[in-house]
């Protein structure tokens, strides 16, 4: 999934070493009015591109990050506010009131405070009623129907390796701290985020109204219980071996992983159905599961369930909880300043609860047909320019590169907005309690999804909202998703934007890169029916394996904060799927009438202005804090590392700007990735 974190851009023409005209900063020129001219390309092309905007754009209190996706964030924002102010006025039923009344309840401070966590107190009764371990499984399988997912991840998707089939999958989760390094990692930042966890916990239940010696003691044993499952979860890189995480069992079988746990029960209370084996990703997690649900404290076992259902709720709650969740989990881990204004909480909430609902008034207004064109015919050539570079890989064997031609060709492009609307009519929302507004939209969701199970697979159906800055690559389907919200170019119309900067800031960071994760480490492993199997010959996959290991090392070597590396392995998805992108949206781009005229725009070349098209969808900055949690738990690198990091491998780089032997951003011929 291409996760625009943060990004915007600048411009350059040539090396100032090289004596080379700096064009003039135009107002209208995006690529040229960011520039920071008293940095050298060669040594730094993103801050180059990107820092004369990063100087005069300090990241705002409330934010951990500032650049391109906010910017694009704000204006939907603002479409969104629009939409929903005029659903409250509305006196249609459906939609417009649904939107409405969301938005009323989450905006009523008055009753949010008045009521406190009171309407969570039906929950806190069953939790009291505890007296067994089955007790609790049996609580916390009811818990995660409204989205609390205690001790453990799950629901359905796609058969990896049936993918005409919905199965059921269970994985590790239950965790309050971001991941299981958090729990372990020696480091000064997390060892800090670790020592303050406790106090954070015995802070909810200080809100609730337990003593603070009690709460104290709660909280030890909560993180002692946390730290045995978060010893028994795989790490970030490790789950992205579809192989390992790929372990189908009889529903009547799981006891050979939880002997103490009646799966047939707690799965019919969740909702499961039409199914007689689920697919269990880390069967050790369960096995150790089992053993802390019956050697632990029913007390702790409780507690537990306590504080995360407060957690899960937390930004639906009074203002005292809201704060608590925010000075944790927002200001000491993600360095956050400030809270964002509740009207913009609301709105992310709202996005989550209905988000397509907001979609379908959306797109009438701000996409339209002329520009759902010209991004489906950039898909088209895009794919056409992939094939090409594949016909030509000397090191693909004949019966590699037919099926993989094969899978590309077979790729799906879902591009805008859906064809199909989901239908959110059975979705109770009234203008009464907010948390039980966003319950009950989890509980909608999750009896959606369930539904699905014993059904045909819907191939249509999208899962980001059309006004998403986002995209993704979905290797069950082999498809790639790309919604109306990723192709925004801030404060810009579509067509004011040239072919250049389009094809980069488009083309490469977000088309040919969902594209590309079809053949990444993870997506190639995946065949042109979405099914995981191996098509490649053992000489094309020893290839494969062998070219990317040098992006690997290269990844490892950047050190984004303090002394925190990138971990090459855990970005490799990502980092390929950049580099992919960028070569083959050039290939694509080097076929337009733009590329071939050669016309200067502001001084800058079409190779110059693609290459910062493609840093434009980068621009921005990131608190330390943020940048260390990512470093942590996301399989993507940071911002500035996805322009620094692959550029150095991709040929036309060094004749765009004339980067000479020497520089920082020189890579030999020898050293560079040549995959694609």
């Amino acid at each position: 999934m291409n996760k625009k974190l943060i990004g915007f851009v600048a411009a350059v023409t040539l090396l100032a070493a090289c004596k080379s005209e700096v064009p003039k900063a135009s107002k209208e020129d995006i690529l040229v009015a960011n520039m920071d001219t008293t940095v050298n390309p060669a040594d730094d092309f993103f801050e180059y591109a990107n820092g004369g905007w990063i100087k005069n754009n300090p990241i705002p209190a409330e934010e951990t990050g500032w650049g391109i996706a906010n910017l694009v964030q704000e204006e939907l924002y603002k479409r969104l506010l629009h939409i929903n102010e005029e659903a409250v006025k509305s006196k249609k039923a459906g939609t417009d009131q649904q939107i409405g009344d969301f938005w009323f309840s989450a905006m009523d401070t008055v009753n949010i405070e008045k009521k406190g966590v009171t309407p969570l107190q039906p929950e806190f009764d069953k939790i009291n009623a505890i007296k067994t371990p089955q007790d609790v499984m049996m609580q916390a399988a009811h818990m995660h129907t409204y989205g609390a997912n205690v001790f453990f991840g799950e629901g359905p998707s796609q058969d990896e390796k049936n993918s005409e089939v919905m199965a059921y999958h269970m994985m590790q989760g239950g965790l309050g701290l971001p991941n299981r390094d958090y729990y372990f990692n020696t480091d000064e930042r997390t060892v800090r985020i670790r020592t303050a966890y406790p106090g954070f916990i015995a802070k909810i239940f200080t809100l609730i109204g337990v003593d603070s010696v009690s709460a104290n003691a709660k909280a030890t044993a909560i993180v002692a219980m946390e730290t045995k499952l978060a010893k028994a979860s795989r790490k970030l890189e490790d789950l992205r071996d579809p192989y390992k995480n790929y372990n189908k069992i009889a529903i009547a079988n799981l006891s050979s992983v939880s002997p103490h746990i009646t799966w047939p029960v707690y799965l019919e209370q969740m909702g499961v159905k039409h199914v007689d084996s689920v697919i269990v990703g880390q069967p050790e997690f369960y096995k150790a599961l089992d053993n802390v649900l019956m050697t632990e404290n029913i007390q702790t076992l409780k507690d537990y369930l306590t504080f995360h259902l407060i957690t899960t709720f937390a930004g639906t709650l009074n203002q005292d909880v809201v704060q608590a969740n925010f000075d944790f989990y927002s200001k000491l881990i993600r360095g956050a300043e400030k809270m964002k204004p509740r009207w913009k909480r609301a709105l992310s909430a709202e996005e989550g609860a209905m988000g397509e609902a907001l979609g379908q008034l959306f797109v009438k207004e701000y996409f339209n047909e002329k520009a759902k064109k010209r991004y489906e015919d950039m898909v088209e050539n895009v794919r056409n320019a992939y094939k090409a570079r594949m016909e030509k890989l000397d090191w693909m064997t004949d019966s590699t590169r037919k099926k993989a031609l094969a899978k590309l060709a077979s790729i799906t492009k879902k591009v805008g907005y859906p064809d199909k609307w989901k239908d959110f009519s059975t979705l109770k929302i009234d203008k009464g309690s907010y948390v039980m507004n966003v319950m009950r939209a989890n509980q909608w969701w999750n009896n959606y999804y369930m539904d699905k199970l014993g059904k045909p697979v819907d191939r249509t159906e999208w899962d980001m909202t059309p006004q998403t800055y986002n995209a993704y690559y979905n290797p069950s389907n082999n498809e790639i998703v790309l919604p109306a919200g990723i192709f925004t170019v801030p404060g810009r119309m579509d067509d004011e934007l040239d072919d250049a900067l389009v094809y980069g800031y488009a083309a490469a960071s977000t088309i040919g890169h969902e594209i590309t994760h079809g053949f990444d480490d993870e997506g190639r492993q995946f065949d042109a029916k979405g099914n995981l199997q191996n098509w490649w010959s053992a000489s094309d996959e020893e290839q494969f394996n062998k070219r990317a290991e040098v992006l690997v090392q290269q990844f490892n070597k950047m050190m984004p904060v303090d002394t925190m590396h990138i971990k090459g392995k855990q970005t490799l998805g990502e980092n390929l799927a950049d580099l992919g992108g960028i070569l083959i949206g050039l290939d694509a781009f080097k076929q337009t009438e733009a590329y071939k005229k050669g016309e200067k725009i502001n001084g800058l070349t079409p190779l110059q202005r693609y290459f910062l098209g493609y840093a434009l969808g980068w621009l921005g900055q990131t608190r330390k804090e943020e940048l260390a949690t990512r470093l942590l738990t996301d399989v993507h690198s940071p911002a500035k590392y996805r322009v620094n990091g692959p550029f150095p491998n991709v040929p036309e780089f060094y004749e765009a700007f004339n980067i000479p032997a020497g520089s920082k951003m020189y890579l030999p011929d020898s050293a560079r990735v040549k995959l694609w």
